[in-house]
């Protein structure tokens, strides 16, 4: 029996996009290689890729961060509440900077270019000027102009101001009321967003191809290192930032426990986050670890690992200090040190809202680069490796869940240390459908 052409297309919808984009990025490889020179007539269907990407950065950020402020509203949070959103970005910010540092000893995206990229270049702002550019003249101005981080900061602000207005104003107050229909508005535009996020996604399966044919038709071979270099930065950041801040600092220097009993008690969510590559997905296996494995208090982890799904990104933007770097020296530039600066606002900031977005690391990236005016090829071109990427930010975005889950148990007398990883008792096994030998 024929297969109709619906039934073809059924099948490769069936397919999940990321899969879609990295059999593009190697098909696309294949035919630089093969046809090489040739093979740039295909940069246009790329630089429609490009100008999508630029299309949904400054309504991706409005939307979703508005969102992210909901959450964050005072009566959502006090002491532990408080004390976990802290933590949550003190990681973050950490795990920016081992990011950097690593990708700053590795270089990744040396011998690698963008073809015809456009490079916004500016002159280097210092420190100050950086911390100073995040608050916007003109906030509206700010939009207009794609100015991410300013953007990104009044939004945050306008969000919480509206946050602390549902929790002043009465339920029936017209203030109240008119909260909560921006909030809504905002749902509904995130909603729409990530509709247009879906199509964007769909045809970057053309534009991934076409990127890396360009990319592979005009530097041959050579091109491969740079990608592997990539992933290598990354898997090294990641190993860094699990034993350094969630390990050594955490568990051993904070909490006084036990590195590996950490590492016995959170294997299955991290193993789960690794194999599916959601934390939203691991999130049932989380907060069984964080219950059967760790003791903590319902009251602390049914609030602060739904949070983590959403909000605690450290894997993810750990990632963009290593892609913003790979960016720069594929277009032959050095960060300076206020630029690398603005790396760790703009990815901090950020990840308030994005993590809930499909492709939320790619959505993060496309920030992070129009902010420092390189070229967004390259979110197309890491794309068709971001399955792997994918799985190790999302491990670490889970680890640090439960690491900061349990240091905020430990603070405010929330663990029951009987029978757990914390005991001399042998821990339970959790899986489910499994029994002890």
């Amino acid at each position: 029996m024929a297969i109709t052409l619906r039934q073809l297309y059924d099948r490769y919808r069936s397919v999940p996009i990321i899969y879609r984009i990295g059999v593009a990025f190697v098909l696309g490889s294949l035919v630089g290689l093969t046809v090489g020179e040739p093979a740039t007539r295909l940069e246009p269907l790329g630089d429609l890729f490009v100008r999508l990407l630029q299309m949904i950065v400054i309504p991706i950020i409005v939307f979703t961060l508005l969102m992210g402020a909901r959450r964050l509203s005072p009566s959502n949070l006090g002491k532990i509440g408080g004390q976990v959103v802290a933590l949550y970005l003190v990681t973050t910010a950490i795990a920016i900077g081992i990011g950097l540092f690593v990708a700053n000893l590795i270089n990744p995206g040396t011998g690698l270019e963008v073809a015809d990229a456009t490079v916004e270049t500016k002159e280097a702002p210092d420190i100050v000027e950086v911390f100073m550019n995040i608050v916007p003249t003109n906030p509206i101005g700010a939009m207009a102009a794609g100015d991410v981080l300013p953007t990104i900061f009044f939004t945050i602000v306008f969000g919480l101001a509206l946050a602390y207005l549902q929790d002043e104003y009465d339920v029936s107050s017209a203030v109240h009321e008119g909260a909560e229909t921006v909030f809504e508005i905002a749902e509904t535009g995130a909603e729409a967003m990530f509709k247009i996020v879906w199509g964007v996604m769909e045809y970057g399966v053309i534009g991934v191809f076409a990127l890396m044919a360009t990319t592979f038709g005009n530097a041959g071979v050579d091109a491969i290192a740079p990608f592997a270099k990539l992933i290598g930065a990354l898997a090294i950041a990641v190993g860094l930032h699990i034993g350094v801040t969630y390990l050594l600092i955490i568990q051993w220097g904070l909490l006084r426990e036990s590195p590996l009993d950490f590492l016995r008690g959170s294997k299955e969510a991290m193993v789960t986050a690794l194999s599916i590559r959601s934390s939203s997905g691991t999130l049932p296996v989380t907060m069984n670890d964080a219950d059967e494995n760790f003791g903590v208090d319902e009251e602390v982890y049914s609030f602060s690992l739904p949070l983590g799904a959403t909000i605690n990104m450290d894997g993810t933007a750990m990632y963009q200090g290593v892609a913003a770097v790979f960016a720069a020296n594929m277009v032959g530039q050095t960060l300076t040190i206020g630029e690398q600066l603005t790396v760790v606002a703009t990815a901090l900031l950020a990840s308030v809202g994005t993590a809930g977005v499909p492709g939320s690391g790619l959505i993060m990236l496309t920030m992070v680069l129009t902010q420092l005016g390189l070229p967004l090829e390259v979110v197309g071109m890491v794309a068709g490796v971001d399955p792997i990427l994918d799985r190790l930010r999302t491990m670490n975005n889970v680890t640090g869940d439960l690491a900061v889950t349990t240091l905020v148990a430990g603070w405010n007398d929330k663990i029951d240390r009987a029978a757990t990883v914390w005991s001399e008792t042998d821990v339970p096994d959790s899986t489910p459908g499994t029994t002890d030998d």
